[in-house]
């Protein structure tokens, strides 16, 4: 039932299927798989998933706008935010996560956004006012977070 694309993959979306983006903490061996939990948590839906989580990511490419692979990457992640009905956000807080703090500030104002920022994240009190802002739901559980999702995408 599930659909899910990752970059490279081009962003052929089917209008019937509501579409969830994976926003949140990546950094390799610190943040847990934890869009792996959301994908099998929400398998039996018939929706996509967007998850930014690259099979093939080469750490050793230059973050530059010069850089194809790397731009290509960037430019699929903001187009997928753009396009999903819903942003999911996960702030593992064994990370610091500057990339999604960013894409925080460029959908706050979006209402496509759920937020889950457990204890111990080095900003916690900056997504709170963020999120109590702008009327973004926030848990700190990805169980809730999940539920969430399930909810805002009529399930």
């Amino acid at each position: 039932m599930i659909q899910i694309i990752k970059p490279p993959t081009p962003l052929l979306l089917d209008p019937q299927r509501p579409s969830l983006f994976l926003a949140g903490s990546i950094a390799m061996g610190q943040a847990e798989p934890w869009q792996e939990h959301v994908e099998q948590s929400l398998a039996d839906l018939p929706i996509t998933i967007l998850n930014p989580r690259r099979d093939a990511w080469d750490a050793s490419w230059d973050q530059s706008i010069t850089n194809p692979a790397f731009r290509v990457q960037v430019e699929w992640e903001l187009e997928a935010q753009e396009r999903a009905d819903l942003i999911m956000m996960y702030f593992a807080p064994q990370t610091q996560a500057p990339i999604t703090l960013l894409e925080l500030g460029l959908f706050a104002h979006s209402k496509r956004l759920i937020v889950c920022c457990p204890n111990g994240y080095w900003r916690k009190g900056n997504i709170e006012v963020v999120c109590d802002r702008y009327q973004i739901p926030l848990t700190d559980s990805l169980t809730t977070l999940v539920a969430q999702a399930r909810q805002r995408l009529g399930w």
